[in-house]
């Protein structure tokens, strides 16, 4: 006996699922774009075929699991563009556009033709993707998995963005200097309560020993050998670890240490120009 939509979203709700989340899912379950919600509201009450409705129950108890929706639905916006993801790569989060504006910002108030911009740890070429996409200029992503690249330079050919690759543990096999290094890396405390609810995601991109700082403090020592005069070196990192980073950032020799503010107020990022 087939069952209406609205009461495939009703099952999936008493499986812990939310209620966007169900219904966007559904709307993949059915091979219809996400922004088709009104559409449901507008057929809840047609039957939901068989094939459609047990794909949708597969997805749900995946989603009920804690497995991240953009892993389910294989894609994440950001920035205004659609990315891809898979379990290979962290999901792009929107704390992240902070990240990207800054970028933007002071590679704009530089005035320099076709700045060189580098970021580090790229996961699904999101930061990198974002910036070749809004402003002229060269740009290189690294990581060390492979994985991860072979996913972001997926991203930047579907997208059309004009951004390289290569694979490096940070900075080690990165030649030349950058007018802007942008960075998300692992900022997570090893045993951090929170890693509980992203275990579907890779733990190496998560995680960066007991404070959560060592990938950061690595990149901040490593960063001037890599920069021109006047560049920035900016990083995103935990809720309470702006003070933190800017005592690394200042203690290294960068000038105009700051932490900029994500859309919630809280300090996401912090950053320094390298004189």
């Amino acid at each position: 006996m087939s069952i209406t939509l609205s009461q495939a979203l009703l099952t999936a709700q008493t499986l812990g699922v939310d209620r966007l989340d169900a219904q966007l899912l559904l709307l993949h379950a059915l091979g219809k774009p996400d922004s088709g919600r009104a559409w449901l509201l507008a057929h809840d009450g047609d039957p939901l075929a068989a094939e459609a409705a047990n794909a949708f129950r597969a997805l749900s108890l995946r989603r009920a699991a804690g497995e991240p929706l953009a892993y389910l639905v294989g894609y994440k916006e950001f920035f205004g563009l659609r990315f891809a993801v898979d379990a290979r790569v962290l999901v792009p989060r929107p704390d992240t556009e902070t990240l990207v504006q800054w970028a933007l910002d002071v590679m704009r108030a530089s005035q320099i033709d076709r700045p060189r911009v580098l970021d580090l740890g790229t996961g699904s070429g999101a930061v990198a993707i974002a910036i070749a996409r809004n402003m002229v200029c060269t740009a290189l992503a690294v990581d060390c998995s492979l994985d991860a690249l072979a996913v972001a330079s997926k991203n930047a050919s579907q997208l059309q963005a004009d951004v390289a690759f290569e694979q490096s543990d940070w900075l080690t096999g990165v030649s030349g200097r950058f007018h802007c290094i942008a960075s998300n890396p692992p900022y997570i405390a090893d045993g951090d309560a929170h890693l509980a609810a992203l275990q579907h995601e890779p733990l190496g991109a998560l995680t960066a020993g007991s404070d959560g700082l060592d990938d950061i403090r690595a990149i901040t020592d490593a960063a001037p050998a890599s920069m021109h005069s006047g560049g920035w070196l900016l990083l995103e990192h935990g809720h309470d670890q702006a003070a933190a980073v800017r005592d690394l950032l200042a203690q290294r020799g960068f000038a105009q240490v700051q932490s900029r503010q994500d859309l919630a107020g809280i300090a996401r990022c912090s950053g320094g120009q390298w004189l």
